[in-house]
């Protein structure tokens, strides 16, 4: 009995090892993202005692005129060293009304993410002034999860967090990319964040394909054109141009340094 136990207990080790020396790690490759937002929440959520009049006859026009998903793609090209992330060439269906201009809607960011030496640069549109933001990559503080789920053919694992101190984040990270990245600035797990959620705000990025392929230095390039700047230096310049804006300038801000 001792023999047969032993015998089992050893095949069951050989086994695991060799499934273990088959599991293939994407190390670099393009992962196609998909960006929902959830317009008929996004502008109930703008209503208030303030607005109430002609903000519930602009929230009701929307609804019974337009769908309430507004879907736009983004592609992000990555390396162990380095990752860009920026709106496809074609896909989604963006706003075609007074809405098509606000941040949380559109995809106004071109992202490259340098993870070796942890900076990160960003090629921001605010209406039409082209920032480009240079500055360290952001530190976000996760809390990892037992909950999981498959997205893309990963499975992949939760984690949350806070943002600019009162933005709810859900990302879903896979280990099996072993890249510390994501879409937009969402990075800092031990994986590749293929998932990602802010429940409150009704915004949402999922991969839909992950490509495990090799990728030209030459896909990589930062961007390059804009008015240079930090993070720092974005705020107070974006503070002082909506300063008139009231209470609609948070709502912009918000989504633009995001």
């Amino acid at each position: 009995m001792k023999i047969i136990l032993s015998t089992l207990v050893l095949n069951l080790l050989l086994s695991f090892q060799m499934t273990a020396q088959h599991v293939r790690f994407t190390q670099q490759g393009e992962i196609q993202y998909e960006k929902k937002v959830n317009m008929f929440a996004l502008l109930r959520s703008f209503i208030n005692k303030d607005n109430e009049a002609y903000m519930q006859r602009t929230y009701d026009q929307y609804r019974a005129s337009q769908p309430q998903f507004v879907t736009t793609k983004s592609v992000l090209t990555f390396s162990r060293e380095e990752s860009l992330f920026k709106a496809a060439e074609t896909g989604g269906t963006p706003p075609q009304n007074s809405f098509a201009f606000f941040p949380g809607v559109n995809q106004i960011n071109v992202v490259h993410n340098n993870y070796t030496t942890h900076s990160t640069t960003i090629q921001k549109t605010v209406f039409e002034q082209v920032f480009l933001v240079k500055d360290n990559t952001r530190k976000i503080k996760w809390k990892i999860t037992d909950e999981t789920r498959e997205i893309a053919g990963y499975q992949c694992r939760r984690a949350n967090a806070l943002v600019m101190d009162s933005i709810y984040v859900v990302a879903f990270y896979s280990d099996k990319i072993p890249v510390s990245g994501g879409p937009e600035t969402f990075s800092g797990l031990p994986g590749m964040i293929l998932g990602v959620a802010l429940p409150h705000d009704h915004i949402s990025w999922f991969a839909t394909k992950v490509t495990d392929t090799p990728v030209a230095k030459t896909s990589l390039q930062a961007p390059a054109k804009g008015k240079a700047i930090d993070n720092t230096g974005l705020k107070e310049t974006l503070q002082k141009a909506f300063k008139q804006w009231g209470q609609q300038a948070q709502l912009y801000f918000k989504f633009f340094v995001l």
